[in-house]
């Protein structure tokens, strides 16, 4: 019993399974948040930029634009006054001392208070008119001649303008277009955060659902439904996650459940054996025969924990070694030897028909063929053919085995090929199969990286792999 008791204990998980509260989760990954740095802070601050940045090059724009229109009137000013000076030039060309050029000049001057004038002839200054506003901001225009028809000396003028109310203007709008970068870009940061806040809700809305799914929760989903469209494949992918999650968890609950019944049976038939022959003195023909049993138990579990890490390989993802081309039919044909005696007993014939060279790891084809004309064997009826077809099709090479007998319901094909799975019930036969062989073969089939299928029609049950060329 003491043995008994030590192999349950080490069957018996060997450390807690924790469950994590959905709060826990949610606080979790709000911290793991905060310390990479906020989505909706970052957005902020973009926008708080581009708005900046936007409204500032919009507003040195305008005051550019703003600019180039009063130098544009000024030019426009001093070509207008020139030519009323010019004029009056013309109009005293006659005058020879000049006083009624410079009494029109005065007349003129008086009512133009932003205008000011320089008239030479040579160097004698003949006009001069002071500027009236001394605290004006003016602007000269380059000295201008204007020759005279008499013959006497060309004059020359310079003339100047008072931009000072231009130059008032241009700070005002200045001072306006900051104040309106100012404003506008707190107010479009504030909106723009309210909406990227406002935004930001599904998401949050989803990491609450993320975090109350779970093991203690089995069959919850998101529904993507209420998300944008940019989201919900992201949902589509973690509802995917999580049934594939939930797959691998109940296949670990029934392998485990498989490899304590499994290992239970010929371990207690090897306790009860031993505790059996040592109640009592024993002849050493009755000691030879217990042992012969024991061994014949002991037997039947290494295979089953040789099966069991050769499954464990191939689903670490390790490929076959391949060798040159063989024949397929040759494999099959080797095989076939091997069971030529179980064939012979239940009277049942095999057809190969079709052939293949292919590259593959040959004992590991002969092993999934050995298990497919087992299973076979066992199912067929008695005095049948057993069909063994090799085709070439465009996804490889398929090996296809079928068998006449019983036929196997639909809802029972996909779980052929899982661990410890048995078509019947009852599990009378364990102490010669353990239910890995199919399981084998689909393992074999995806270290070459094939796949497996299985039909059941009209009585002719067709379980079959594929091998796939090398690239």
């Amino acid at each position: 019993m003491s043995a008994a008791k030590t192999v349950a204990e080490g069957l018996s998980p060997a450390t807690d399974i924790v469950a994590v509260p959905p709060e826990g989760r949610a606080q979790a990954i709000t911290a793991h948040a905060q310390g990479t740095g906020s989505i909706q802070a970052a957005l902020s601050r973009w926008f708080a930029a581009q708005a900046l940045i936007g409204l500032s090059l919009v507003c040195v724009a305008i005051y550019a634009v703003t600019a180039w229109s009063f130098q544009v009137k000024q030019a426009s000013e001093f070509e207008r006054q020139s030519e009323l000076i010019k004029h009056l030039i013309q109009e005293s060309r006659d005058d020879p001392g000049r006083d009624g050029l410079r009494h029109k000049l005065d007349d003129f001057f008086s009512t133009h208070a932003e205008i000011s004038l320089v008239l030479r002839s040579g160097d004698e200054i003949i006009y001069s008119s002071a500027p009236a506003r001394t605290s004006g901001r003016w602007v000269w225009m380059p000295m201008q001649e204007q020759p005279m028809p008499s013959g006497d000396a060309a004059m020359q003028l310079q003339l100047g303008i008072d931009v000072r109310e231009d130059a008032k203007i241009l700070a005002r709008l200045a001072w306006t277009l900051v104040g309106a970068v100012v404003l506008g870009s707190a107010v479009i940061s504030l909106t723009g955060a309210l909406l990227v806040h406002r935004g930001m809700q599904p998401l949050k809305k989803l990491v609450q659902q993320t975090a109350a799914t779970g093991p203690e929760h089995p069959g919850r989903r998101i529904d993507p439904a209420p998300y944008a469209s940019e989201i919900t494949p992201w949902v589509a992918q973690f509802n995917a996650v999580l049934d594939r999650a939930e797959q691998a968890y109940q296949q670990l609950e029934s392998f485990n459940a498989d490899v304590a019944h499994e290992l239970r049976t010929p371990l207690a038939n090897l306790i009860g054996m031993v505790e059996v022959e040592l109640a009592r003195p024993r002849s050493i023909e009755e000691l030879r025969d217990a042992l012969l049993s024991a061994l014949e138990e002991a037997r039947r579990v290494s295979a089953i924990v040789i099966d069991m890490l050769f499954l464990s390989k191939a689903d670490r993802g390790t490929v076959a070694r391949r060798s040159a081309p063989v024949s397929l039919a040759d494999q099959v044909r080797t095989v076939l030897d091997f069971h030529e005696a179980m064939l012979e007993d239940t009277g049942l014939r095999v057809h190969v028909s079709g052939d293949a060279r292919i590259g593959i790891d040959a004992g590991l084809v002969r092993r999934a063929l050995s298990n497919l004309l087992s299973n076979a064997s066992r199912y067929a009826t008695p005095g049948s053919t057993i069909a063994v077809v090799i085709d070439t099709q465009s996804d490889g090479v398929w090996v296809k085995v079928a068998n006449r007998g019983e036929p196997v319901a639909a809802e029972v094909l996909p779980n052929l090929f899982k661990r410890f799975f048995r078509a019947e019930r009852s599990r009378t036969d364990s102490s010669e199969h353990h239910g890995l062989g199919l399981a084998i073969v689909a393992a074999i089939a995806r270290m070459h990286g094939g796949q497996t299928r299985a039909t059941s029609r009209s009585g002719v049950t067709e379980i079959s792999f594929s091998i796939t060329p090398e690239s």
